[in-house]
Parts: structure tokens; C-alpha cells; sequence
């Protein structure tokens, strides 16, 4: 069942989707101890740093501004429950993301997974979505902290004249000094060592959750000393219905971004299987947590119809006579927007060197210097061009684009775990270095089984010259190595055909349903038809998943000791539907300008990445058979070195 990839393009009609859907090899102990991968990151993490780069990365200063606009406008008093619907919701994309780190803990996060489990066209455009999720929302974050540094020094034009926003005369461009240095200075941190950027992280974090404490502990005492007149209210808890305080979840939950930073390091934490789940368990947890105290306090010291905009916690204790509050509550909003840039900066680095190393980049990007241990190169162009849309762009404009870049990354990393459940890959990639080995276990089989012991599913003419790993596209040849019975084979192809029919009927099923719940302007009986559709399809695909075995492939699939993600498929695909119904809902403008984005990553993969993707060269062979021909390629290195 192996082949080379090129004989199966040139061997069927089929060639160019399997150019498309082509996968990787999952991590495995081969390939860590094989010295393919030299040049490793340095594996010096542990949860405590995995859990101070999530929250810095999660907690920006939007909390310090959501507060006021969200419960002004959609929740009321029953903000927290905003923010708890949001943090469960954003909780199914890390347990998906949990899962697929710890058996899989290389960087690339999304791009990673989506190439093992979806195919190589996939996982290039989801490594394009995650450069605006990291770079543009690096710099945008950038832009916020020179006006929340201008406070500290007394108001908005308080900088001194070298580090304030200036206007180019002619052009209607403001310029940000300030931005720019200092994501010149990340960037100048991130070069320095994953282990010291961590601290670093960790010390800036620290700041940011104390003054969130103060926020609580100092608002509680005013709360209680005073009266909670916030939820003394005519309206009471709901003045905007359920219907509100959901809307105001839909608004609140890109608050919880940012923890998917966490497995983009992780192939520089030392116990992957352990460390990166509670990693991120804990991260998202501090942070719902810190974010329904910091709401359940301030909106109870302030009605919900009295808050300041854009300044809600400051003036809720100013009107409490706590005007010095507000310094504490600005140094806590910059220290959360430089953690907020360091966890934007740190990823994209490495998800441009796991693209080089899959060589859909130039090799430029996967160098990795030897003293540091980190990609430099890729850490320096990162920071280089976030350097330059901090400078002369006001990226907030293109905000929507970083929204939508999250979520195509959180659905298909939801995708994919249904894909390692129920259809795991059972074909891994070789290079062709891997040629002697593959044939050498071949010729071990040929001569072992005898003709009859060969089961082929249409009778062709088969050449004895043929390598009995590698077969060509018309045939298709049980390997004689797993003594299992034919009929085993055809349900077990049936059960695989079907699982993934079901998984495409269950997405077609979402988008049909959240897109007929989205668009207003359809008429109510073209809303009410397409609604049910779609309702139809998802629940026949989630049943039929439901009753269908999982593979039993899935236990084998990427390192082992990991941590399962549980109730499959109902929690997955329920984080496609949250994630598609805030998809379709971002704005005609957002998607067209990533529309725009994904159609140039398209042309540079066609005109180069396609044609350098080292498994337009590989050979296929059968997932059981994967020890075996790493064993004979061990063994004969061993044998070379012997004589």
C-alpha cells in the first residue's frame, strides 16, 4: 500500500486532489531521534512559563474596555454571564487544541495539525490566517500602548516629542514612534531565548493580574461599603433579555484569543504530554476567572447605562472618590498590551520555520541560531514588518482580519480532531533517503508470504520487480505483514469512507445552518427552509458519528501519554458551530480583504511552495509498517558505520 507520490499523480485522474490533500508525517519518537531534525529549539519550558505566556497573550487591554462598551450596549448586569458563556466556548477550542499539541508537539500550532490531518493546501492557507492573527494583531496592540503610556505622564500629549504620534503633512498617515520601539524592543527580547522571553513574560504578566487584583479587592470594599447600586436596577439582571447577554458572549469571546500562542511553543517544553494541557487548562481558566470578577465588580459600583465608554474602570472608582486608582488601572492596561505583543511576536516565528522546514518556504526561515536556540532570522523579519505597520499604519482597521484568521485557525483544529478519531491517516510519507529501508523490508515480506497470501481488490498483472511496499495507483496489495481477514478490510474501508462522509455532511450541515441564522436579508421562509437543512445535516452526520467506531489507529497516532479530548465528536463539533456562526458574521468588508490575502497565498503556493513541498518526492507506506522501515533504516546506518 505504500507508493511514491509521483507515481500515484501520474497513475490516475486523481493526481492533482492528491497534490492537494497530501499529509505529513506525525510527530513520532522516529522522528525526534532521527537526525533529520537537527538545529532543535530548546526544550526548556515547563507550565509555569506555558501558563504566564497564555494569560499575557490573552489578557490585553481589552478587558479594561470591553467592560464598559459590552454591558452598555448588549449585557447589562449580566456581564458575567457573558463572560462565562464566552470562556466555555473558547474552552472546546483548548481542549482541541490540548489534544492535538501533546500528540503532536512541533511548532506550526494550527498549520502543524491541519498538515498532518487535512492536506498540504490546507495547512498553507491556515499558516497565511495565522500571520494576521499574530503579526497585524501584534502591531495593532503595538498602536494602543503609546496613548495608555501618555496618561501615565499626565494626558493625552504628555510624550515626549520624539516617542508622540505625529501626522505626515500631505499624506494623512500618523505616524507611532513609540509603537515602533517597542516592537523593536520585543523583538530584541525574543531573540535573546525562549526561556528568557518567557521570564520576561512572566515578570510583565505578574504586574498586569495585580493591578486586575486591585481591581477586585478594592472595588469589592467599595462595593459592599457602598451599596451594589449597579444591580439595584428596574430592569433588574436581564435589561437586554438573554437574547443581549448573548450577543454580548459573541462580543467578549475574542477576549479569550491568545492562548493558542501556548502550542506554538511546543516543541520548547520539556514534557509536552503533561505540560501543555494544564498549560493551557490554567491559562484560560485565570483568565475567565479574572475577567467575571473584574465585571461582576465593576459593573455593580456603576449602572450599566452610566458607564464611561472608554475609560469604564477608572471612572468607576473616580466616582467613588478613588481618582488615583486610575495610574494602577493604566500601568495594569500597559503591562497587558506589552504581554499582549510578546505573545503576538513569539508564535509567528516559528510557525515561518515550520513552513521552511516542510520547504513551502525558503530555508532562510527554519535556521535556528545555535547559542540561543531560536529562529532569529524568521524572529527578526517578524518583528521587522510588525515594526513597519505599528510605524506608518493604523491597523485597528484591520482588526476584523485577525478576528477571522483566529477563527479559521480554532475551526479546523476542531476539524482535525474529529479527523484523528474517526479517519486517522493510514499512509506516512518517506523521503526518498528512505528508499533502501522500504525495500529491504519489502523484500523480507516477498519472501516470507507466498503469492497466495497476497490480496488484491481488482486483479491486475503484478510485476515481481515491483517493491512489494510500493505499489502503483491501479493496484491496490494488502500488506502480508498484518494477518487480517479480507472481509475485515473492506468494513474497515466502509467504516472509514462512511466516518468521513459524515464529518464533510456535519460541516456542510454547520455552514448551511449558521449562515441561514445570520443573513437577515433572506426572506423568513428561505431563512426557516435553509435553517432546516442544515439543522438536518448536522444532527444525521453527528448521529451517524456518533454510532460509528472510532479508529483504533488514533491510539497510535503522533506521541503517546497524551491528553484526550473528551466527549468526541459532540465537543468538537459543537466548536465548529460556535466558531462558523462568528465567522459568518464578521463584516462583507473582512472578508474581502482576507478573501484578497488567501487568493495571494494561494499564487505564491502554486507558483512556488507546490513545486519545492519535498513529498512531491516521497514514498507512501502503510502507518503499521512505520517502526519496521525505521528499524531496517537503523539498522543499516548501524551496519555502515560497523564496517
Amino acid at each position: 500500500m505504500g507508493f511514491p507520490s509521483d507515481v500515484q499523480k501520474n497513475g490516475g485522474g486523481g493526481g492533482r486532489l492528491n497534490t492537494l490533500v497530501r499529509r505529513k508525517q506525525v510527530d513520532s519518537k522516529h522522528v525526534y531521534s532521527s537526525g533529520s531534525r537537527q538545529n532543535q529549539l530548546a526544550r526548556a519550558l515547563t507550565a509555569p512559563h506555558l501558563i504566564a505566556i497564555g494569560v499575557g497573550a490573552t489578557i490585553g487591554s481589552g478587558v479594561y474596555i470591553l467592560v464598559g462598551t459590552v454591558a452598555r450596549e448588549h449585557s447589562g448586569p449580566a456581564l458575567t454571564l457573558s463572560f462565562l458563556i464566552a470562556g466555555i466556548a473558547a474552552g472546546l477550542s483548548a481542549f482541541c487544541y490540548a489534544e492535538l499539541a501533546s500528540r503532536c508537539p512541533s511548532a506550526g500550532s494550527a498549520y502543524h495539525y491541519s498538515y498532518i490531518c487535512i492536506g498540504e493546501v490546507v495547512a498553507w492557507l491556515i499558516g497565511w490566517a495565522l500571520m494576521l492573527e499574530y503579526t497585524i494583531g501584534g502591531s495593532a496592540v503595538a498602536r494602543g500602548i503609546s496613548p495608555n503610556l501618555a496618561l501615565l505622564f499626565g494626558g493625552p500629549d504628555s510624550l515626549p516629542s520624539f516617542l508622540a504620534r505625529q501626522t505626515i503633512p500631505g499624506f494623512d498617515i500618523v505616524v507611532d514612534p513609540c509603537a515602533a520601539i517597542i516592537v523593536v524592543l520585543v523583538t530584541a527580547l525574543l531573540c535573546l531565548g525562549i526561556k528568557e522571553s518567557a521570564l520576561a513574560q512572566g515578570i510583565v504578566t505578574s504586574v498586569n493580574v495585580c493591578a486586575l487584583v486591585f481591581i477586585i479587592v478594592a472595588g469589592g470594599y467599595l462595593g459592599f461599603k457602598t451599596g451594589w447600586h449597579g444591580y439595584e436596577l428596574p430592569a433588574g439582571y436581564f435589561p437586554f433579555g438573554a437574547k443581549g447577554m448573548l450577543a454580548g458572549a459573541s462580543t467578549v469571546f475574542f477576549a479569550y484569543t491568545g492562548f493558542d500562542s501556548i502550542t506554538s511553543t511546543a516543541e520548547e517544553v520539556k514534557n509536552p504530554q503533561k505540560d501543555l494541557p494544564i498549560g493551557i487548562g490554567s491559562a484560560l481558566s485565570i483568565c475567565c476567572t479574572l475577567y467575571m470578577l473584574v465585571s461582576a465588580v465593576i459593573v455593580g459600583l456603576v449602572p450599566y447605562y452610566a458607564m464611561d465608554p472608554d475609560t469604564p474602570i477608572s471612572s468607576a472608582f473616580a466616582s467613588h472618590g478613588m481618582q488615583w486608582a486610575a495610574y494602577i488601572i493604566t500601568i495594569g492596561s500597559c503591562t497587558a498590551l506589552c504581554a499582549s505583543l510578546t505573545g503576538s511576536l513569539l508564535p509567528q516565528p516559528r510557525i515561518l520555520m515550520a513552513m521552511a522546514r516542510d520547504g513551502l518556504l525558503p530555508s532562510f526561515f527554519s535556521d535556528i541560531n545555535r547559542s540561543t536556540q531560536v529562529p532569529i532570522k524568521s524572529t527578526i523579519v517578524t518583528g521587522f514588518l510588525a515594526t513597519i505597520l505599528a510605524f506608518v499604519m493604523d491597523v485597528e482597521q484591520l482588526s476584523g482580519m485577525v478576528s477571522l484568521g483566529t477563527l479559521l485557525a480554532y475551526t479546523t483544529v476542531a476539524i482535525c480532531v474529529l479527523i484523528l478519531r474517526y479517519v486517522p491517516p493510514d499512509e506516512v510519507p518517506f523521503p526518498l533517503s528512505y528508499k533502501e529501508a522500504i525495500d529491504s523490508v519489502s523484500s523480507r515480506r516477498a519472501i516470507s508470504n507466498s503469492p497466495a497470501d497476497i490480496c488484491v481488490e481488482h486483479p491486475k498483472v503484478y510485476s515481481l520487480n515491483t517493491p512489494f511496499l510500493v505499489r502503483k495507483e491501479t493496484t491496490s496489495i494488502r500488506c502480508p505483514s498484518i494477518n487480517r481477514d479480507w472481509n475485515f478490510l473492506v468494513n474497515k474501508k466502509n467504516r472509514r469512507n462512511t466516518a468521513g462522509w459524515a464529518i464533510m455532511i456535519t460541516c456542510i450541515g454547520i455552514l448551511i445552518f449558521t449562515c441561514a441564522t445570520s443573513f437577515s436579508s433572506l426572506s423568513s421562509i428561505l431563512r426557516t427552509t435553509f435553517c432546516g437543512i442544515g439543522l438536518l445535516l448536522l444532527l444525521s452526520g453527528l448521529i451517524m458519528l456518533t454510532f460509528i467506531d472510532q479508529d483504533v489507529a488514533r491510539h497510535n497516532f503522533g506521541q503517546e501519554g497524551g491528553f484526550i479530548c473528551p466527549l468526541v465528536p459532540l465537543l468538537p463539533v459543537t466548536c465548529i458551530l460556535i466558531n462558523m456562526y462568528l465567522l459568518v458574521n464578521l463584516s462583507a468588508a473582512t472578508w474581502t480583504l482576507v478573501s484578497i490575502w488567501l487568493a495571494l497565498a494561494l499564487l505564491v503556493y502554486v507558483c512556488y511552495s507546490c513545486r519545492r513541498s519535498p513529498l512531491k518526492h516521497a514514498y507512501y507506506v502503510p502507518a503499521a509498517d512505520v517502526d519496521e522501515i525505521y528499524e531496517a533504516s537503523a539498522q543499516a546506518g548501524h551496519n555502515l558505520n560497523v564496517h
